[in-house]
């Protein structure tokens, strides 16, 4: 786990996109907002909010809805980092409960491009006032994961 640095642009960048998906949050249920940001290889930014159902195990997750978006548009090979922001929802927006991490799995989904890219994604935790920004690779966060690549399609 590092600290990320104040001239990691890239981190900045996503956090702040990541932090304006979550404010689009449907989570009138768990009232956590939670907003991701995906940045591809020519550098455009995907983002993605959480998405509440009345029936929880039809949910998705931030991480998740970036992903499938990615993935519609051809472009789930091109993910190269992704930024993650969230917390509790207030009157004023995020209330800061520090870094969020993505849960198992969305971990596992983002497996799914990381390998179909054969790429170590960056992933960027932040709080909900983007102060705190951690940086991580998928392989810390989620080590040996099981993919595309272990069933030999690649």
């Amino acid at each position: 786990m590092a600290e990320v640095a104040l001239e990691d642009v890239a981190g900045r960048v996503l956090v702040e996109h990541a932090l304006e998906a979550a404010r689009n949050a449907h989570a009138p249920y768990s009232k956590f907002g939670v907003g991701a940001a995906l940045l591809l290889t020519d550098g455009s930014i995907i983002p993605g909010t959480n998405f509440e159902n009345a029936s929880y195990g039809l949910s998705l997750c931030a991480e998740t809805v970036a992903l499938a978006t990615a993935n519609a548009a051809g472009r789930l090979r091109d993910v190269v980092a992704v930024g993650i922001v969230g917390g509790s929802i207030g009157p004023a927006g995020l209330i800061d409960q520090g870094p969020i991490y993505p849960c198992g799995r969305c971990r596992q989904v983002l497996n799914e491009a990381a390998q179909m890219g054969d790429r170590d994604l960056v992933i960027y935790c932040a709080s909900a006032d983007g102060s705190v920004m951690r940086r991580h690779t998928l392989s810390e966060l989620l080590p040996h994961a099981f993919g595309p690549g272990d069933l030999g399609i690649g």
